[in-house]
């Protein structure tokens, strides 16, 4: 197997008495797609500013293509971080040749989307079309390591589709890339998840290794409104996937229980839970 191109070892990152990261190891190896999962506050920026070098681990250690996240790694990293990086009162032009000078290479060329506002300040342009810019200032140099922290937020559907095959391209070229993220639309992009909690690590590997053999009660009826009136109560996590209405911590005949006044015909059975539910969980212990 080729040498880690990051590798978290043991890190644990404490702010006075608040520990935000304790004892996180993972590595990602090349050509790899490793997405960090969590909900908000799990710790997933914190560890991603150790690995790049911007914050310094109270305890472990953080590696980038084997040696200290110094600069010489990071002349062979590309990072946008969650605030993206970019100069707002600069162009779009001018953003993208201030990062080439800063590699001593010629600034990319930009795709039809930017250019067509290649002369507008930055601040003035769509949250997607910023994203887009900064995505290509962390690879217009041919990084080894590419770690991105939520890389889509606030973009649509398309441009988001978009970006992932190029992040695809990346890691195919040989790089790789470890992206963080609380969607799940965005994890099942990821060749191997790690999933985070409170500032620890709680699951690494598939979605069917995180999940864990956990398993949900679904509940199809066309009477899914009362169905999850029924079901919701104090501290149960009750969702719904379309119109099935699903519900952890029950059993299928408690369920059968709940929903038969209401209707006698539903269909009801144990489904392999997702990974957002498996979240929900970690959330309420």
């Amino acid at each position: 197997m080729s040498a880690a191109s990051v590798n978290a070892k043991a890190l644990v990152k404490s702010f006075g008495h608040f520990t935000a990261v304790d004892s996180v190891s993972f590595d990602v190896y090349p050509r790899e797609v490793v997405g960090l999962l969590g909900a908000n506050g799990a710790g997933k920026t914190t560890t991603i500013r150790m690995l790049v070098g911007l914050l310094t681990p109270t305890r472990g250690a953080a590696s980038l293509l084997g040696r200290a996240p110094d600069r010489v790694a990071r002349s062979r990293l590309g990072y946008v971080p969650q605030g993206l990086g970019l100069y707002g009162q600069l162009t779009v032009a001018e953003n993208l040749d201030f990062r080439a000078a800063a590699y001593g290479i010629e600034a990319a060329p930009l795709p039809d989307t930017l250019r067509a506002v290649e002369d507008r300040r930055v601040a003035t342009i769509s949250l997607g079309l910023q994203r887009q810019l900064a995505f290509l200032c962390a690879v217009q140099h041919g990084p080894d390591v590419l770690v991105l922290d939520e890389p889509t937020s606030g973009m649509g559907p398309l441009a988001a589709a978009r970006l992932w095959d190029q992040i695809r391209v990346v890691a195919e070229s040989g790089s790789g890339v470890l992206v963080s993220t609380h969607s799940m639309l965005e994890a099942r992009q990821c060749d191997r998840l790690i999933l985070m909690s409170e500032g620890i690590v709680v699951g690494d590997g598939s979605e069917a290794d995180i999940v864990d053999g956990m398993h949900a009660v679904e509940v199809s009826t066309p009477r899914w409104r009362e169905a999850f009136a029924a079901l919701s109560a104090p501290g149960e996590i009750v969702t719904l996937d379309g119109r099935a209405v699903r519900i952890l911590s029950r059993s299928v005949d408690d369920v059968r229980a709940v929903v038969a006044p209401i209707d006698g015909s539903a269909v009801i059975s144990a489904v392999p839970a997702t990974i957002d539910e498996r979240m929900a969980v970690l959330a309420t212990m």
